[in-house]
C-alpha cells in the first residue's frame, strides 16, 4: 500500500472524488470543488454560507484559532460569518479540565471579536489521540446580489494580495521552534513571529470588507496549506484560467523571509492564513489599494488573469517558469524532516488539513 503524505490531497485526486461522489441538489450553488472555500446554499432572500476546517495538531491558541480560520473562508463569499459549532476531540490521560477551560475561552474570545455566537458542537476525550483535535463549523449569510465566489475570476483581472506571506507560517516556525532559535535570532525578532498570528493577524476580515465597500470585486480566496503558490493554483483552477505572476511583486515579510532561509523553505509554500487573493478589474485596483492603506492593510499587485491555454506562469528574473505548487506544505515538509527518525526527536509542528 503507497501511505498518501501528510497534507492536503492531490489536487488532481480530489476533483476525482469530488466528481464521483459529491452529490448536490439544486440549492447548492457552490459546493465541494476545487478553489472553493465554502458552500453556497439558496435560502429564498439570501444564501446561506457554510465551511468546515479542522484544526489537526495542538498550539497554544488552538481555540482562537478555529473561528478566524473558518470565518475567513466565510468571508471570501462576501458573507458575514455568524454562527460557529465546534467539535473537540481530547487525548485521553493528557486532559484536565484547564485545558478544556483554556481552549472554551479562546472560542469564545474570538467569536466575540468578529461578533460570531458559539450555538453548538461536540466535545469528548477520545481515545488514541495524543493532542487535541478542533473542527469548526462556521455559518454566514450574503445578500443575494453581494455573493462572491471563486470561479468569478476573469482574463484580463488584475490579482491583489494583501500583507504579505507569510503570516501564518511566520508563527508557526516561531512558537514551534523556538528553543532552537533563540540562540540566533534577538528576543524581540522571536516575539514578533510569535505575535503574528494576532498582529498582522490571520484574520481577513477586515480587508474583504474595506475590499467589497469599495469595487466589484470578481473573486477572493485566502491561500492556506501549501502557501501563496497552492493558492493561485487553486484560483486558477476554479476559474479555469491561467495567471501571470511577478515574483518580483510578491511582498514577503521580513521576518518570513529570515525564518525561511534558515529552515531553507520557500516563502510561496508556507502555509498562508492572513493573507487575502482578490481578483477584479484593472481599473479598480489602485481604488481597492488606497483604500486598504487607508486603514493600515498593505495590499500589492501581484499579477494578471490569463487566458487558460497560457497556463499558470511565474516570472523569476524576468525568466518565465511554470507557477510551483506545493504539495506537502513546506511547514509540513520542514517539521517531517525535522522528527524521522535520523533527525533528533523534536515536538511535532501544529497546523491542518484543509
Amino acid at each position: 500500500m503507497d501511505s498518501l503524505p501528510v497534507g492536503k490531497l492531490e489536487l488532481e485526486y480530489l476533483a476525482q472524488l469530488l466528481a464521483r461522489y459529491a452529490q448536490l441538489d439544486e440549492r447548492v450553488l457552490a459546493g465541494a470543488g476545487i478553489g472553493e472555500d465554502a458552500t453556497v446554499i439558496d435560502f429564498g432572500d439570501r444564501y446561506l454560507v457554510a465551511k468546515t476546517d479542522p484544526i489537526t495538531f495542538a498550539t497554544e491558541e488552538i481555540g482562537w484559532y478555529t473561528v478566524h480560520v473558518n470565518a475567513n473562508d466565510i468571508a471570501t463569499t462576501g458573507a458575514e460569518p455568524k454562527w460557529f459549532l465546534v467539535t473537540l476531540l481530547l487525548p485521553e490521560g493528557r486532559t484536565d479540565k484547564a485545558l478544556v477551560e483554556r481552549i472554551f475561552s479562546q472560542l469564545s474570545e474570538a467569536c466575540e471579536q468578529i461578533g460570531v455566537s458559539l450555538c453548538g458542537g461536540h466535545t469528548e476525550v477520545t481515545y488514541g489521540l495524543d493532542r487535541p483535535i478542533v473542527v469548526g463549523q462556521m455559518l454566514g449569510e450574503v445578500a443575494r446580489e453581494r455573493l462572491v465566489t471563486s470561479n468569478g475570476t476573469r482574463v484580463g483581472d488584475v490579482i491583489l494580495l494583501t500583507k504579505g506571506v507569510a503570516v501564518e507560517g511566520t508563527a508557526i516556525i516561531a512558537r514551534e521552534r523556538g528553543s532552537e532559535l533563540a540562540d540566533e535570532y534577538p528576543s524581540d525578532f522571536l516575539a514578533r513571529c510569535r505575535n503574528f498570528l494576532r498582529d498582522p493577524g490571520i484574520s481577513i476580515l477586515p480587508e474583504v470588507r474595506i475590499a467589497l465597500r469599495t469595487a466589484q470585486v470578481h473573486a477572493m480566496h485566502d491561500p492556506t496549506e501549501g502557501g501563496l503558490a497552492t493558492g493561485l493554483w487553486e484560483l486558477a483552477q476554479a476559474s479555469g484560467v491561467g495567471l501571470y505572476i511577478d515574483q518580483a511583486a510578491i511582498p514577503i515579510l521580513p521576518e518570513t523571509a529570515a525564518l525561511c532561509a534558515r529552515y531553507g523553505l520557500n516563502p510561496l509554500g508556507v502555509i498562508a492564513s492572513g493573507s487575502l487573493l482578490l481578483a477584479l478589474a484593472s481599473q479598480d485596483a489602485q481604488p481597492v489599494i488606497d483604500a486598504l492603506a487607508s486603514e493600515g492593510i498593505p495590499a500589492t499587485a501581484i499579477g494578471e488573469v490569463v487566458p487558460r491555454e497560457e497556463g499558470l506562469t511565474l516570472v523569476v528574473d524576468s525568466q518565465a517558469q511554470e507557477l510551483p505548487r506545493f504539495e506537502p506544505d513546506e511547514i509540513a515538509r520542514l517539521f517531517a524532516e525535522l522528527d524521522s527518525p535520523s533527525k533528533p526527536n523534536n515536538s511535532l509542528a501544529p497546523g491542518r488539513c484543509r
